[in-house]
């Protein structure tokens, strides 16, 4: 563990609700598309677990590694798509702009596609009357958390993936399930950038999304070119 490093501007350990955790980023050559998940989590990850650690996975890793990228000029976008991206509020060119995400059309067809036309345009509905009410939220809730997920372009600075976007990875609590077979710990596949948190599988239910939240509430895996999308999570006694 003293050879691990927090990610810059992260710390490795955290407060929860009742406990103190560290988060061991495990560091990784680039991922494409070609790799096998479980080859890689076998290469970087097995050596350092514990029996009682979990393991966090960054749900674009696993989308990597089913191929669920798709570059950004093959993506054919529709008219609500253009007309939903637009409203989407990221704050572009104020200091709060931290990246387009569905504000960009491929984005939102993409979210489109992976939630049906019929249950976005009720979740942009239902978002245009309840967000003047300050329910934040609404929209995403409703289109559900694989749509959610969907990121364009990927949340990487890294070439080529500056200009990919991601569909939502396929079967999230298999995978998750999957690892815990394979490794004998619980694990998660997870989502985390700057407004917090989720997951997208999980291999038990016990790892509660409160949970996933507080731990993860500073994303130490980072978002930028940190290249480290495999997370230990280890509970410490102070």
């Amino acid at each position: 563990m003293s050879d691990i490093q927090a990610n810059k501007g992260k710390e490795l350990g955290i407060a929860t609700t009742g406990a103190h955790y560290v988060r061991l980023p495990i560091k990784t050559r680039l991922i494409t598309a070609g790799d096998d998940l479980m080859t890689l989590l076998r290469e970087y990850a097995a050596p350092l677990l514990k029996p009682d650690d979990m393991l966090f996975v960054s749900e674009k890793i696993v989308c990597i590694t089913q191929n669920r990228i798709v570059p950004i000029a093959d993506i054919r976008t529709s008219l609500l798509a253009r007309i939903l991206s637009k409203r989407v509020r990221n704050h572009v060119g104020t200091p709060q702009f931290r990246g387009y995400g569905h504000g960009t059309a491929p984005a939102m067809q993409l979210l489109i596609e992976e939630a049906g036309s019929a249950r976005t345009i009720f979740a942009a509905a239902v978002s245009a009357v309840t967000r003047p009410l300050g329910i934040k939220g609404a929209f995403y809730y409703l289109v559900g958390k694989q749509a959610k997920s969907i990121d364009c372009p990927m949340s990487y600075t890294i070439a080529p993936y500056t200009e990919y976007a991601k569909r939502a990875p396929l079967n999230p609590h298999g995978v998750a399930k999957a690892i815990k077979d394979a490794f004998g710990i619980d694990a998660a596949i997870v989502d985390a950038n700057y407004r917090g948190a989720f997951s997208l599988g999980k291999s038990t239910q016990a790892i509660s999304e409160r949970f996933i939240r507080e731990v993860l509430r500073d994303n130490p895996a980072g978002q930028d070119s940190e290249m480290t999308p495999f997370l230990i999570i280890r509970k410490t006694f102070v």
